[in-house]
């Protein structure tokens, strides 16, 4: 199985704040988003551009990914932002309000055009109806050349309530359908997904029962707009000890000789299949890349 990279925790960080760009070098998070869009004043984007990127050129994030959301390109500031990300070379650029296929593979041609690296990834958030009705049309556009990059669907879940006048309520009811929609579209052309943030950060208790929520969906983690959501969040998206220890077991039990060309066995007074034995694999290798960070 190829190397895990965990993204249980996702933190949105202001290009305009120069002092939380510097703060976030020391936090326990997975990903950081640099943000021009949402999170910056118009008349505060073009130093916001600049700050992020002497940020990303200057390195000292040690582990943690890092992400520039651009403006939409059909805004004033989004041309500018994709050629600046380019050229700081993230580890992804996140773009706002995709609605299609061509809009990954717009994105895709004018980041080979601005010599951007084959290793800069395209992350898109999902924040639309159209979006929500063309999930898995965009996530198949992975598998073409010009959408090659894609590689992760962000849920914006803030302006999914916005333009469908549903309600974000305890359990998120009205947006379960999309959700679990994009969270199929991701697996079936191998994307990742992070859930949308809990806008409520000082409810402990709250933010917790959506990220169990989250975990339960498939979702491979949540975005956050607080530092002090970042360690629950670790936790909640963290396979614990006995899961892990269960997974080692299941692994193991198919390596004996006399288990290898079965397709289900017992073990401990359980049927597992092969099928279980690939989760396992994976619960392990992200857990030992969780471990790899402490």
């Amino acid at each position: 199985m190829n190397a895990m990279r965990p993204r249980r925790s996702v933190l949105y960080m202001p290009g305009s704040n120069a002092r939380a760009l510097e703060k976030a070098k020391t936090l326990p998070v997975d990903a950081l988003i640099l943000d021009l869009e949402d999170a910056v004043a118009p008349d505060a984007k073009a130093v916001a551009r600049q700050q992020i990127l002497d940020a990303v050129s200057g390195g000292g994030y040690g582990h943690r990914e890092l992400v520039i959301r651009i403006n939409g390109l059909d805004t004033p500031w989004g041309a500018e932002d994709l050629e600046m990300a380019a050229k700081a070379g993230p580890d992804a650029i996140l773009v706002p309000k995709v609605n299609s296929a061509e809009d990954i593979f717009a994105i895709g041609h004018k980041l080979d055009a601005a010599g951007a690296a084959e290793g800069v990834k395209i992350w898109v958030m999902m924040e639309t109806p159209k979006a929500m009705l063309a999930a898995g049309e965009i996530a198949a556009a992975a598998a073409a050349p010009a959408g090659r990059r894609l590689s992760v669907f962000i849920m914006g879940t803030n302006d999914l309530a916005k333009e469908t006048r549903a309600r974000i309520v305890p359990g998120r009811l009205p947006m379960l359908a999309w959700l679990s929609t994009c969270v199929a579209a991701a697996r079936a052309f191998g994307l990742e997904i992070v859930d949308g943030v809990y806008n409520d950060f000082n409810n402990e208790t709250g933010f917790a029962t959506e990220c169990a929520e989250a975990r339960d969906l498939g979702m491979d983690g949540k975005t956050l707009i607080h530092p002090k959501q970042v360690e629950p969040c670790n936790a909640a998206f963290s396979p614990g000890e006995a899961e892990v220890e269960w997974a080692r077991k299941i692994i193991a039990a198919f390596e004996l000789p006399e288990n290898q060309n079965k397709g289900a066995i017992t073990v401990d007074g359980r049927m597992v299949e092969l099928l279980h034995a690939e989760m396992a694999k994976r619960t392990v290798a992200i857990a030992e890349a969780i471990a790899a960070r402490s």
